[in-house]
This record gives structure tokens, sequence and C-alpha cells, in this order.
């Protein structure tokens, strides 16, 4: 009851921002969700709009909080970090994806992937550049954003939804906290410039990064590798961490060198 009652919580937060620049994007459109096993709230994932205050660079970020696939922690590793990148001059999109029990990976891949086409086909209205669309997982999160990458095509010209004609396949991929499992099929060689995070006493997830690294560098991914001596799992943003604080800025420089925010920051 504990979780559920934080997930209902999480799942919640975004009607508090339905004014702008705060406000819901469905992903699909009522009826039209694939994979959908209902009409409620939870069955329905959308994204939440974050406008930096300042002028946008034409960068964006799609941003998948973590919870273990069960809740969301739309704060620490939500709404914090579309402030962050709003700073940057990023438009920011938190994800709001579907959950265990009732979906599985199969869902959220889908998820991530429209909402990487969904960006792309009204880019113009958000003043981004439907090339520079990032996506940051954290946790759960992060295994999603591994699983989007690995799941990521060009679009199906003969689609009947225009939405589904567009590419999905990310600028970059921030995978914090978790390296994710692999996906049958899965060509790292493929996959977009990613950045990698966790804590070495989180040791699951800081050996899978490392593996992760290895495997994706041989394949000749552009690939970059941080693992903090101390630390724990699920710190977030962390500005005024001793441990990791300085994460986000490291973020900041690798995405620079990938020409994310469209010149030199």
């Amino acid at each position: 009851m504990f979780f559920r009652n934080l997930f209902l919580i999480a799942v919640s937060l975004p009607a508090l921002w339905a004014v702008d620049p705060h406000y819901n994007i469905p992903l699909w459109e009522p009826g039209k969700v694939p994979l959908s096993k209902g009409n409620g709230p939870l069955d329905a994932p959308f994204l939440t709009v974050f406008k930096p205050a300042g002028k946008p660079n034409g960068s964006a970020v799609i941003i998948a909080p973590g919870g273990s696939n069960i809740m969301l922690m739309y704060n620490l590793e939500g709404i914090d970090i579309a402030e962050r990148f709003n700073d940057w001059g990023t438009t920011a999109f938190v994800l709001t994806y579907r959950l265990n029990p009732r979906y599985d990976d199969a869902a959220r891949a889908l998820d991530g992937n429209r909402a990487i086409r969904l960006l792309r086909s009204r880019a113009k209205e958000f003043g981004i550049d439907p090339e520079r669309i990032t996506f940051a997982g954290f946790s759960a999160g992060s295994s999603m954003a591994r699983n989007v990458a690995a799941t990521a095509t060009a679009g199906d010209p003969n689609a009947a939804d225009p939405i589904d004609r567009l590419p999905s396949k990310a600028h970059s991929i921030i995978m914090v906290y978790s390296a994710g499992r692999p996906m049958p099929g899965e060509k790292l060689a493929d996959f977009p410039p990613v950045f990698l995070l966790a804590a070495a006493h989180d040791r699951g997830a800081a050996n899978g990064s490392a593996q992760l690294f290895l495997e994706m560098n041989k394949a000749g991914t552009v690939v970059e590798l941080h693992l903090y001596q101390r630390g724990r799992h699920g710190f977030g943003a962390a500005t005024t961490s001793p441990e990791y604080g300085p994460w986000m800025d490291q973020l900041k420089h690798f995405l620079n060198l990938n020409k994310f925010f469209g010149g030199k920051q």
C-alpha cells in the first residue's frame, strides 16, 4: 500500500502544473495507445513540459524518472533534473510511462520511442531542433533508456499515423545508476552517444555500467563513464552533494562535446 500511494502521488503531480509553462501532452490520442489494457489514467502515458525561463537554444531532453517500474520519483529524478536542463537553455519533458505490474518493458519501449517521435513532429511548436533530442533515464528509467535505444527505428513510411513515420533514434542517451539489461538483437554500435553514471558503492549499477562501457567501447559506440568512489543509489541532481555534486556539470560537458546545445557553452 505504501508504494501504491507513492505511485499515485507521483503520477498525479503533473496535474499541479497543468498551466503554462508546465502542461501535459498525451503520447497517443485516447483509444489509440498500443498494448493498452484499459482507459484509466495509468494506461495513458504522457509528457510534462518544462520550458526554460530564458531563451531556449533548440535542445530538448526527455526524462524518465526511476521507481522500480512501480512508481515514479517525479521530484528527485524528474522536476529537479528538468529545471537544471532549463538552466542550460534546454526544453525538458518529463515522461510518465506505463508501469508494472500492468505493463512490461515492451510497452515502455513503445512509450519512449513515441515520445521522441512526438517531439520531432512538434519541433517547430516547441522551438527545438528535431536532431537534438536526448533521452535521460534514472534507475528503472535508465534501463528503459537502453531499451528505447535498442528498439529505435527509422520510422514506418507507410504508417497511418504521421508521427509513426518519423525516426525515434535519440541524439544521445543518458543512463544514471543502471546499465539496464541487454535486448535481443541489441546492436551497441548503432547506439547514439551514451553517458553512464553510478556510485561505486551501488555495486550492481556501477559494475553493470563499467561492463557496458567496455562492451560499447569495443563496439565503437561514443560512450563516457563516471563512477564516483562513494555514494548510493538514487541521488538525483545532487547539486550540493560532496560525493557526486559535479555530475551534471560533467554531463553538460559530454553533451556540449556532442553539439547538443547547438554551439559552444
